[in-house]
């Protein structure tokens, strides 16, 4: 599976991307977050608080709680704000 992270939660990360093979448990996008908050001490800090994300599975936007399925893709990313 391809993750994706933008803004600030890249910058936390410290890659734009990477490649992940979660155990089969990690059924939801919230429990990719959890499981990837285990990789690194940016991964951590980037995913402390999962209410501050937004998701995509295959580039639609989803909810924390949504099925991850047999995604090929899951980006993360902060609330996005225009004007």
């Amino acid at each position: 599976m391809r993750v994706l992270y933008f803004a600030w939660v890249r910058e936390l990360v410290g890659v734009d991307e990477e490649r992940v093979s979660p155990p089969a448990e990690v059924a939801t996008v919230a429990a990719l977050v959890t499981w990837l908050a285990g990789r690194s001490e940016g991964h951590a800090r980037a995913f402390a608080e999962p209410a501050r994300l937004r998701a995509a599975v295959d580039q639609a936007f989803v909810p924390l709680d949504a099925p991850l399925g047999d995604a090929n893709e899951v980006a993360l990313f902060p609330p996005v704000t225009g004007g």
